[in-house]
């Protein structure tokens, strides 16, 4: 199943663009049962979408009538490309001249999903093209609005050194300064080494493992306690951070800001993939970030638009008009001083 399409009028037009350097298409086998290692079983369905982090909250965007352009590499013909625009997403690519990768989930009817992901095809030489051609697509507001974020999202591909992430945040501040917004989405070395960097990044969103990796941490006890989740994500602001939006799955999601933290609950859902959910988490508090909703109001869109998608089959996306921010509670978190966060 595609895109679910919102009427245009739900969200504003201000353009978010998103950086994907390591796309792939995805490929998502749904099993009748539990996976069985060694064994032969036989699909119930299978789909195949352009996907990766960024392009992910590309097509949530498109989805919700919002403004958009994914900036990735790949060829003018190559599958993820031809999908993208397919479905009607705007794209600036950087050619490379080899196929970018395949990623497989096989997802099983409990919700659980196994993922098996190439490393893509190699970028060696090419960080300097790629940080031009995103600063140029934001700063193209000729044939759009003006860009509001820029998404750095995913994983990078092999042939870019470890501080590429933040090469390419460093080349849309010298360019655009503070007149965008600065989103990352991403883990590993790239992610703590562009918190070393010393670039300012005006939100992250990390889940309660790639948190621990950087501050430290039990993953399973951010799960059950959002206090020590938001004490965690608090540590992650001392690191040039100014929001941190933590997805907790099944748990909900807590947001650290300024001003204060949040946690909200997730709805009860029959998950049937949680491919692209917090990817879609991190679309649906853009668009109401854009649209003049308060934190509150934010946190509330992404935990239901992370909702809706862990309910949509394979890798499939929903729109804003397809989730319910009125149902997911949303309470202060008291032990947090907003007058600390300096």
């Amino acid at each position: 199943m595609s895109e679910q399409h919102a009427n245009p009028g739900t969200v504003t037009s201000t353009r978010i663009v998103t950086v994907t350097p390591n796309p792939s298409l995805d490929r998502t086998i749904e099993l009748a049962g539990e996976l069985q290692r060694g064994a032969v079983q036989r699909a119930t369905r299978s789909t195949a979408e352009p996907g990766g982090k960024g392009v992910n909250v590309s097509r949530v965007v498109v989805a919700s009538g919002g403004d958009t352009v994914a900036v990735l590499p790949g060829d003018e013909l190559d599958p993820v490309l031809l999908g993208l625009a397919t479905r009607g997403i705007p794209t600036a690519a950087l050619p490379i001249g080899a196929p970018l990768r395949s990623n497989v989930t096989v997802t099983e009817p409990t919700g659980t999903t196994t993922k098996l992901n190439e490393p893509g095809p190699s970028l060696a030489g090419r960080l300097d093209d790629l940080a031009t051609l995103v600063a140029d697509t934001v700063g193209a507001t000729a044939t759009g609005p003006a860009a509001r974020w820029v998404v750095f999202a995913g994983s990078l591909p092999p042939g870019l050194p470890d501080d590429a992430l933040a090469v390419l945040v460093r080349a849309v501040r010298q360019r655009h300064g503070d007149d965008v917004r600065i989103a990352v989405d991403s883990s590993g070395v790239p992610f703590t080494a562009l918190l070393q960097s010393g670039e300012r990044i005006d939100l992250v969103k990390p889940n309660a493992e790639e948190l621990a990796e950087v501050v430290g941490g039990d993953p399973d006890e951010f799960e059950r306690d959002v206090d020590a989740a938001a004490e965690a994500a608090h540590r992650l602001r001392d690191k040039n951070v100014g929001t941190v939006l933590l997805t907790l799955g099944s748990a909900g999601a807590v947001l650290v800001t300024d001003s204060g933290s949040h946690a909200a609950v997730a709805p009860r859902i029959v998950a049937r993939s949680t491919v692209g959910a917090g990817d879609s988490s991190l679309a649906g508090y853009l668009l109401a970030e854009v649209a003049g909703q308060s934190p509150e109001q934010c946190l509330a869109q992404a935990v239901a638009t992370g909702a809706a998608a862990a309910a949509l089959p394979g890798s499939d996306v929903p729109a804003l008009d397809h989730t319910d921010p009125a149902a997911i509670t949303v309470r202060v978190l008291q032990q947090h001083a907003a007058t600390e966060l300096a």
